[in-house]
């Protein structure tokens, strides 16, 4: 519809140029109820068998019961919140917004970053996850559910985007060497 008016009133010149706004409003939209129920159980599971097996391979005494962690004498659900589906979305908007800022040449480039954000805010939320879960281990239950817990929330969103910088830097090399 905006487009539309835009089109009508101002011309295709000026809907070239708010391309970029009209997109990132599709971000505005709220998800499905049906896509999160149906994508939030796989990531739970995905998060918790990442997380298990790290911290396992560090030497914690971690097990795993489907999404229910167990940790020294701590059970922590990996609950819908920490499958990473709306932190996903959110982290996307922030990347393709990123890219519009830092307005790169290189078409591929572009594509390659905003197609990697998906699998950096999961490895993100993975981080968030293994924070939450040893803040829970070492400072008790109430630490692990109280500030920290929100606090990790922007480790996580911090953590992301610096993983979105430093794979663009890593493309920026790829790249320089094939040119």
């Amino acid at each position: 519809m905006t487009a539309s008016i835009t089109l009508i009133l101002r011309g295709m010149e000026a809907l070239k140029h708010l391309w970029f706004p009209l997109v990132f409003m599709v971000f505005m939209i709220p998800l499905p109820g049906v896509f999160v129920d149906a994508m939030t159980q796989p990531m739970k599971t995905a998060v918790s068998y990442a997380v298990e097996s790290a911290l396992y391979a560090v030497g914690y005494p971690i097990s795993r019961s489907g999404v229910i962690l167990q940790i020294g004498q701590y059970q922590l659900l990996v609950a819908d919140a920490c499958a990473g589906l709306n932190t996903l979305f959110t982290l996307e908007a922030l990347g393709l917004l990123y890219l519009n800022l830092v307005k790169h040449e290189s078409v591929a480039r572009n594509i390659i970053l905003a197609i990697c954000i998906v699998p950096i805010s999961f490895a993100a939320n993975i981080i968030r996850v293994i924070a939450l879960t040893l803040i829970t281990y070492h400072l008790g239950d109430e630490a692990g559910q109280g500030f920290l817990h929100g606090f990790a929330g922007m480790v996580l969103f911090m953590a992301a985007l610096l993983l979105i910088i430093l794979f663009d830097g890593f493309l920026r090399i790829i790249l320089a060497r094939k040119s």
